[in-house]
């Protein structure tokens, strides 16, 4: 029931309306002494956590050495495969091989997927007989098709590259419909009423308003990109890293098995986090969490 207090009120003084049926209720989030931990020292706790479980299995011998070394020797392994890539020897040659294709792969996907999002997002004709394609090929297990790129495109490079691409596309075709379609309708209208162009309200309205749905695809192929290319070097032919995680994986050298991994997850933690930092530069005015990173924690 409201109430309003009008009695022995000053001249110029605001009527004051209460409820006091629903009193006023301020909602807070409870915050848990877990919660106030810096996300560094929760990541380095982690990460003690997992590295003393590893070594205790591999103490009481839970787990052959064979299969899982300790990570001590993971560790010294690490430090033998950064002095040969800081010497410029064999590997930094194998590492600049992949690093080619991943860039080359990403860059091509870009293209390919932005062009096929926005006949997606734009047309008629993309939506209704384009997308169901797309689809139908996203579904498929993506891997299966390197034996076809290899024997189309041979064991060099130009092979690595195309399943890198072809890993990368769909998430960056998905990502830059959703943004075009996002678009706020008021704006269209607006752009439609001062005679805009359809390709002015592509590049000036949508393209803008969709970034962050668009860098969400992007992001996710980051991931993808760096898959293509490793399992295209596994099948064999490549000069890469991942042919020479193959060699040491049949040679039972499972440290430096591990240490390969940990520098390839740096090289695709590099290109994750580039996009991130672009996205922050071109989309500072999208508040929200980046790839569920929480940004004001």
């Amino acid at each position: 029931m409201k109430v309003t207090n009008l009695h022995h009120r000053p001249m110029g003084q605001p009527v004051v309306t209460t409820d006091e049926t629903f009193p006023e209720t301020v909602w807070t989030e409870k915050v848990t002494p877990i919660d106030r931990i810096p996300r560094a020292v929760a990541m380095l706790g982690l990460l003690a956590i997992c590295l003393l479980f590893w070594q205790t299995l591999s103490s009481f011998q839970i787990v052959s050495r064979i299969i899982l070394p300790s990570p001590v020797e993971v560790g010294r392994d690490i430090i033998v495969v950064g002095t040969n890539l800081l010497s410029g020897g064999y590997m930094l040659k194998a590492f600049w091989v992949t690093f080619q294709e991943v860039l080359l792969g990403f860059a091509i996907a870009i293209a390919i997927g932005f062009s096929l999002g926005t006949l997606v997002g734009e047309t008629t004709f993309g939506e209704r007989a384009v997308l169901p394609y797309l689809v139908a090929i996203d579904t498929m297990p993506k891997v299966a098709f390197a034996p076809l790129f290899l024997a189309w495109l041979g064991f060099g490079i130009s092979s690595k590259v195309a399943l890198a691409a072809f890993m990368a596309t769909f998430p960056i075709v998905v990502g830059t419909a959703a943004g075009l379609y996002a678009a706020d309708e008021n704006a269209r209208m607006l752009f439609r009423s001062l005679g805009a162009s359809r390709w002015q309200t592509l590049f000036r309205m949508k393209v803008p308003s969709g970034l962050p749905q668009i860098f969400t695809g992007l992001k996710i192929g980051a991931v993808g990109v760096m898959a293509g290319a490793i399992t295209a070097e596994f099948l064999g032919g490549g000069k890469g890293f991942g042919e020479l995680i193959r060699v040491a994986a049949s040679q039972l050298q499972t440290p430096r098995v591990f240490s390969l991994i940990l520098y390839l997850s740096l090289l695709g933690y590099l290109l994750f986090w580039s996009i991130i930092w672009l996205e922050r530069k071109l989309v500072f005015w999208h508040r929200a969490s980046v790839s569920g990173i929480d940004e004001h924690r």
